[in-house]
Order: C-alpha cells, then structure tokens, then sequence
C-alpha cells in the first residue's frame, strides 16, 4: 500500500515540477574570426601588378578561358571571389570608354534589388585613376571598382560570395575584404 502512495506524488511532483514554458533561442549568426591583414606580391607573368591578401588564393578565371590576364582571388575560408579582369587599351578595338561604361553598366545592373549604389572616383599613390561602388542591400556582389590609366590598361574587379547568407550577416567579412581591395587598388602598377 506503501508503495502506490508514492507512484501519485512522485507523478503530482513531476506534472508540477515542470510549469515554465519551452521558449525557443532566437536566431544567431555565425561567429566570424577574421585574420591580421597581410599582403604579398603578385607575380610578374601579368601586365600589372598588386599586392593581395595572403589570405586569398590567386585562380584563373574559368569564365573565359581566352582572357588569360583574368584572375580571381579566392578567398576559401569567407567563401568568397574577386573576379578581376583585365583590358588593353588599344584605341582601336578596345577603348576607355567602352571599357568604363561597360563597367558603369555592370554595376548599374543590380539596381533592381540594391537599396543604394554610392560610387566614387579616387586617385592612386601610383598616379592611376579608380572607380569604386559599393552597393547595399541584397545584391550579389557588395563592392566593385576598376583602376585604370585611362589609355593602356584597364583593370576591373567584383565581390562575389558563394553562400545565400544575408548580407547583414556577412557584414564583417565584406568590410574586411573592402579593406584588401581598397589596398589592392592602391598598390596597382601597370607595365610600361
């Protein structure tokens, strides 16, 4: 008898034990370590050269394999790209002005679902001319600009993630690429 008065407490202590309400965690983001900026030099095989992060892998460009100066820097621990391509200017075939309103167009192209595209025109410590537009909103690429010397070369890059996170979330990794690019930009020589 002793023994089936204590399987009804046992049960009223546990049904009462239990009164506060599952409430579930609310979203987080991931947790992004980011590195030490560190730069190195990019090969002599190119009709220009930079310093890129050493935290990015260089890449042909498979898009078009006849473009041999295009190159991506791979940035495989953000899952990320800069496409960089590169034009000679030759006045005939291919000019600056092609060249900067294709660029224009390309960047103008995500207005769709951009809510803001701020460009500016900048000047190189080596005397080059650039071009940068970093977009908000839901687009895929965040940040785009082209350095140039307006009568022989013309080189253009982009930002590309391969992931369908939120741009809010990949905030600290835009940032910190926009800082390599920024000193890609500026470290941009062109061959003679």
């Amino acid at each position: 008898m002793k023994y089936f008065l204590k399987i009804p407490v046992i049960l009223l202590i546990f049904c009462l034990s239990c009164q506060n309400p599952y409430l579930p965690k609310p979203k987080g983001y991931n947790r992004i370590d980011l590195p030490v900026h560190q730069f190195q030099e990019l090969g002599q095989d190119f009709p220009y050269t930079f310093e890129f992060s050493e935290h990015s892998l260089i890449e042909q460009d498979s898009f078009n394999l006849d473009e041999k100066y295009w190159i991506n820097l791979n940035y495989q621990d953000f899952g990320a790209k800069v496409h960089l391509t590169y034009k000679a200017i030759d006045g005939k075939n291919v000019d600056f002005k092609t060249l900067a309103m294709d660029a224009f167009k390309l960047t103008s192209e995500h207005q769709v679902k951009a809510y803001g595209i701020e460009e500016s025109v900048i000047a190189t410590p080596n005397g080059y001319t650039g071009v940068v537009a970093e977009l908000s909103g839901e687009v895929p690429t965040q940040f785009q600009f082209f350095v140039t010397d307006s009568t022989d070369h013309f080189l253009r890059g982009a930002l590309y993630f391969n992931t369908a996170m939120k741009n809010d979330s990949l905030a600290p990794v835009i940032e910190f690429i926009k800082v390599d690019m920024a000193h890609l930009m500026n470290s941009v020589k062109f061959e003679n």
